[in-house]
């Protein structure tokens, strides 16, 4: 893929930054650009205010409260940074909540995207306080279960208060001390679970991605939730993929969803996330097997669940609030560190899902 102007940018900030002062010739090399793309860049980058240059070479601002005040919007109020991995679906209303609780307190968001590549979260995290960011909203784009390990030690060394949200660290680790705000998603899978056996169902198998903190925490969930309820998974869980990225491994994932339906051995499924169930019950039909009356299905997610043929019910994180409530977390620190107010402790914020019935699962909507 391609690097946009943009991630370049948060690059050569990110050297610079580290450096104090640095040659275009040396950035050039370091960046694996032209000298003519660097110079180009820190013109750019000088005009707003981001570095200073010199005969050749360029620094960081020596007056970084002058970057701050500039990018202070009318009221004067803070500049918060978020750091996302997507800006779509779920992610998406987690920005839409940080947003409009910014705009509450007055304060100014700035937003830069990963693309779930967790191995340049630093340099956009650097991009947002060279922009003037004087604390971060950080959503690492970890994937894998080593992520956390490998990539967060930065986000616990940053310069301003940060808060985490979405992302569970690993535990006593330094990141797992910074204030977050996270969706108890082992909940939302128990929710799930408990609903369809309540429905007079055994066991519902589980169909769920594992490139994501969320898939991974759903499949944790449903482990838990059987053990909760004495119950024995029908079979393993069935790895599910984009369909448009992988069609051949998304109808493996179909067939063995359809295989134990006609077997018997499952009348119930979760299946994280709504736009994969959709594709689902779309490829089921297909193949003759109707939702809900020969399987019960709840996704998990509910980005686009209502609007299936067969409206899903899902499990719906409360991702707006997530947002809302880790700005104004982060106002509020940032306040008390102008303030001459002690410090507060640290706060771990679980916010817990809702179930939202609809066709289905079979059950009354009534």
């Amino acid at each position: 893929m391609r690097e946009s102007a943009a991630e370049r940018h948060d690059r050569l900030l990110g050297l610079v930054r580290e450096r104090g002062s640095a040659r275009v010739s040396d950035l050039a090399a370091q960046l694996g650009v032209s000298p003519v793309t660097v110079r180009r860049d820190v013109e750019d980058l000088a005009g707003r205010g981001l570095l200073d240059r010199v005969h050749g070479s360029v620094s960081w601002p020596q007056d970084q409260g002058a970057v701050g005040a500039a990018s202070r919007g009318a009221g004067g109020g803070p500049v918060l940074g978020m750091l996302a991995p997507s800006a779509t679906y779920y992610f998406a209303e987690v920005i839409r909540g940080a947003h409009e609780a910014a705009a509450r307190a007055g304060a100014r968001l700035i937003l830069r995207i990963s693309d779930y590549r967790p191995e340049e979260d630093q340099a956009r995290a650097e991009g947002l306080l060279a922009a003037g960011a004087e604390g971060l909203l950080v959503a690492p784009g970890w994937r894998r279960p080593g992520d956390p390990a490998a990539y967060s030690d930065w986000i616990a060394s940053l310069p301003v208060p940060a808060v985490l949200l979405e992302r569970q660290p690993v535990p006593g680790s330094r990141l797992d001390g910074i204030d977050r705000v996270c969706s108890d998603h082992r909940r939302g899978a128990l929710l799930a679970v408990r609903h369809l056996v309540e429905l007079g169902h055994g066991a519902p198998l589980l169909m769920a991605r594992d490139d994501s903190p969320t898939a991974l925490a759903v499949r944790a969930g449903y482990e838990e939730a059987l053990g909760v309820l004495g119950l024995r998974a029908p079979r393993d869980v069935i790895d599910s993929v984009p369909a448009e990225l992988h069609p051949d491994r998304f109808e493996a994932a179909v067939q063995a969803l359809h295989a134990a339906v006609a077997s018997g051995s499952a009348t119930a499924a979760l299946i994280h996330n709504d736009v994969d169930a959709i594709q689902v019950v779309q490829r089921l039909a297909e193949l003759g097997v109707r939702v809900p009356r020969d399987l019960a299905l709840i996704a998990y997610d509910d980005e686009v669940a209502a609007l299936a043929d067969t409206p899903l019910t899902a499990v719906a994180p409360p991702k707006r609030e997530v947002g809302r409530h880790a700005t104004e977390l982060l106002v509020e620190r940032l306040g008390r560190a102008r303030g001459a107010g002690g410090e507060e402790p640290r706060r771990h914020v679980t916010l817990l899902p809702q179930l939202r019935v609809r066709a289905s699962c079979g059950a009354s909507t009534v």
